[in-house]
């Protein structure tokens, strides 16, 4: 089959390589109905994060279950099935606290940029619909398996409540479900901070009720304009650079809460100036798995649209374009047929 193969800074290429196989009994083979590339394979795909040798693209994906190792006992074959890009048990006391991205068992999910995967610990990693789900969901179940239960976990990690004023750092894909999600949880007040007017238009379709357009110091600024000098209740910081993690504390009120997703990057943060903040901080890895059924729900019901983060469609065979589309900022987030 072909698949995804990052072999180095920029040299991202479809290849011929070997179906999957069950490796242990807790496995499972899943063919994926749709694939797609995410903002944080293009951390390697820009040499800022080192690579030991060709990897394997891809952690977002949605399918059939067509083999089950002898172990799996909640999916079978013929399921239709959306995973976690982190893999967990579902079991372990950090599971069962509803962090199943710290699982004891944790893997991440790869390989994904592929026709067919192997998901290990499938009983407690997949999520299975009750029925075959339409052809127009299947982008909004694929987004739900990473950019949308990040977001979802940046709302809720930085506290967003109804009625909140809520700011949102970052206007990828990521950021974008950010905006999604505090409106659902009943942001009154939500400020998506981005300068692209395709990006800012689906923020403001997701929920947002004002654009900020200033980055760094001007960002926090025009934020404070905006609240009265008193700053966001919740902030969502989407990106994971230095100027944004320091953007989204800097806008939060004093006992305002961050939720910090975006993968960190070159991030250096002085105890003095923590201590001084006097704000809440919670991020990391999304335990996606906590908000499937949620999620799912949603969008099966079509009460959300998260697909609608999709503006480009390529096949498998031209993922090279997606990744270049992504990374020149042409596109928000690729989809790719499989």
């Amino acid at each position: 089959m072909l698949a995804t193969i990052l072999r180095g800074p920029g040299d991202v290429r479809c290849e011929e390589i070997a179906e999957p196989k069950i490796q242990k009994p807790t496995d499972a083979i899943i063919k994926l109905s749709a694939s797609c590339i995410c903002g944080s394979d293009l951390w390697p795909f820009r040499g800022l994060q080192p690579l030991d040798g060709p990897m394997h693209m891809g952690h977002e994906y949605c399918g059939v279950v067509v083999e089950v190792g002898s172990a799996v006992k909640t999916v079978k074959p013929g399921q239709f099935v959306v995973g976690s890009f982190c893999i967990s048990d579902n079991t372990c006391p950090h599971c069962r606290f509803g962090f199943q991205s710290s699982c004891e068992q944790r893997e991440f999910m790869s390989g994904a940029q592929a026709p067919y995967a192997r998901v290990p610990l499938a009983d407690g990693t997949l999520v299975a619909t009750e029925t075959m789900p339409d052809d127009d969901l299947i982008p909004s179940l694929l987004a739900v398996s990473d950019v949308l239960g990040t977001g979802w976990y940046a709302a809720d990690a930085a506290r967003v409540r109804p009625g909140s004023t809520v700011a949102v750092v970052g206007d990828g894909a990521v950021g974008l479900m950010g905006v999604l999600a505090a409106k659902q949880m009943g942001a009154e007040r939500i400020i998506a901070m981005s300068r692209h007017k395709t990006r800012q238009d689906l923020a403001l379709e997701y929920g947002a009720t004002d654009i900020v357009s200033e980055r760094g110091d001007a960002g926090v600024a025009r934020i404070r304009e905006l609240t009265k000098n008193v700053g966001a209740d919740s902030v969502l910081e989407c990106v994971g650079t230095n100027e944004s993690m320091h953007q989204a504390i800097n806008c939060a009120r004093p006992g305002g809460s961050i939720g910090f997703v975006g993968v960190p990057h070159g991030v250096e943060l002085s105890g003095e100036f923590l201590f001084s903040a006097q704000k809440n901080l919670l991020g990391g890895p999304a335990p996606v798995r906590r908000f499937l059924p949620h999620l799912m729900e949603l969008v099966l019901t079509r009460k959300i649209n998260p697909g609608k983060v999709f503006d480009l469609a390529l096949p498998l065979k031209d993922v090279a374009e997606g990744y270049r589309a992504m990374d020149e900022r042409r596109a928000i987030k690729t989809l790719l047929r499989l």
